[in-house]
């Protein structure tokens, strides 16, 4: 069982930044994909980004890339979203998710996620 607790989240004006992270348990966090997803308010949960197990290869959403940016410690278990440029409607709950397999874009195809961290632009 991994547990998944997601940090970093709050309120911040239209073009500021935040860094959100997120601590694994679990001894095998280094061969885990891992991801970010957001579920904003009235609308559907849908995928941010991944990282691969060594943190070589990543993949991004159109809608936040050049702007966000995934990133992993696998020596502290942590996997971090750098998000700069934020704007009103990157406002969401952002949930952290970890994947036995490779990357996806489809949130149910992950095996673990945590309670997910607020994210609130102000314009």
């Amino acid at each position: 069982q991994v547990q998944l607790v997601e940090s970093g989240g709050g309120l911040v004006q239209a073009g500021g930044s935040l860094r959100l992270s997120c601590a694994a348990s679990g001894r095998a966090f280094g061969s885990y994909t891992m991801g970010w997803f957001r579920q904003a308010p009235g609308k559907e949960r849908e995928f941010v980004a991944a990282i691969s197990w060594s943190g070589g290869t990543t993949n991004y959403a159109d809608s936040v890339k050049g702007r966000f940016t995934i990133s992993r410690d696998n020596a502290k278990n942590t996997v971090y979203l750098q998000m700069n440029s934020l704007k009103s409607e990157d406002t969401a709950v952002y949930y952290c998710v970890a994947s036995r397999w490779g990357s996806t874009t489809i949130f149910s195809e992950y095996n673990w996620w945590g309670q997910g961290t607020q994210v609130t632009v102000s314009s």
